[in-house]
């Protein structure tokens, strides 16, 4: 999962805000911190364009194959862990505060400590780039989105902690409990015993935590989401035709699909009858539902041929 981590954290902490009682602007700033917060445990994907240093430069593949291989040795481990998020969110919560900057410090201290304790020193440094990251988006969300440190803490302890949920479908699943040796689970849950199904299964989770972030955008804000939904988006079906062209992709090999079913989404810029571009948000709504549409007659035909 790719842009699905943010979107979702955006969406639960967003609706639930404004549900219990937050104004729009607020829930909207805490949705948007959150999903920051949601896309820093993949810093620790720093480590793979390593990888690319011993890749075949003449095969394309095989330097992909060698990033995706690299990033395997610290991925999904330190900075997914839900036994170090409290701590994780509450570090970087407290240094976004000048008062608490000795105890963020401190904290940051104890996360690496961890993981040099128990993984060596790799997993020290990725865990320290982690919570760098993280501190600086809890200092621009400070700053530019008016939060404080306990409304910081919290909006961080939703992102870290929804996070590693969305990489259940694709990989090796997170290691929930580290720095313990348990695993919640060993293997990544096999929902189809066709691989393309599979894919297509961990795409469609993409998409509904995306679609989740648009309605909660829509709801929160109080725009109509009809406003920015065009009906060329239906155009997006025709990418069915693939099917019969395509090899059929797997979560091992998916590149070919991914990239084409996305470029669907150019939809999104189109209209036909205006020389102008449309504005952002019926671009992008627009060209995510063609890429739904795209994904569904992709699914459909695949299922009938």
């Amino acid at each position: 999962m790719f842009v699905g981590h943010e979107t979702i954290a955006f969406a639960l902490v967003a609706l639930l805000a404004y549900r219990y009682g937050l104004g729009r602007e607020r829930a909207l700033a805490l949705g948007v911190a959150a999903g920051l917060f949601a896309a820093v445990p993949d810093v620790d994907m720093a480590y793979a364009p390593l990888g690319l240093l011993a890749a075949d430069a003449s095969s394309p593949l095989a330097a992909a194959n060698a990033f995706w291989s690299a990033s395997t040795v610290v991925h999904r481990a330190v900075t997914h862990s839900l036994v170090l998020a409290p701590l994780a969110a509450a570090t970087f919560a407290l240094a976004a505060s000048r008062r608490y900057r000795v105890l963020a410090g401190v904290g940051t201290l104890a996360l690496v400590g961890v993981a040099a304790v128990v993984s060596g020193g790799l997993a020290a440094a990725v865990i320290a780039v982690y919570s760098a990251t993280g501190i600086a988006v809890a200092v621009l969300a400070a700053r530019y989105l008016d939060l404080g440190v306990g409304a910081l803490a919290a909006a961080a302890l939703a992102g870290l902690i929804t996070h590693p949920f969305g990489d259940l479908l694709t990989g090796e699943p997170p290691h929930f409990l580290y720095p313990f040796a348990e695993h919640l689970l060993t293997a990544r849950p096999v929902l189809f015993a066709d691989p393309t199904l599979d894919l297509l299964a961990a795409f469609a989770l993409e998409l509904a935590c995306i679609w989740a972030g648009v309605y909660a955008y829509h709801r929160v804000s109080g725009v109509p989401m009809r406003r920015h939904l065009h009906g060329r988006a239906a155009a997006g079906g025709a990418y069915a035709l693939a099917a019969l062209v395509i090899t059929p992709p797997t979560l091992q090999v998916s590149y070919h699909f991914v990239f084409s079913v996305a470029a669907v989404g150019v939809v999104g810029l189109v209209q036909p009858l205006q020389r102008r571009l449309p504005d952002a948000p019926t671009a992008l709504v627009t060209g995510l539902a063609a890429v739904t549409a795209a994904g569904a007659g992709y699914t459909l035909a695949y299922l009938l041929l």
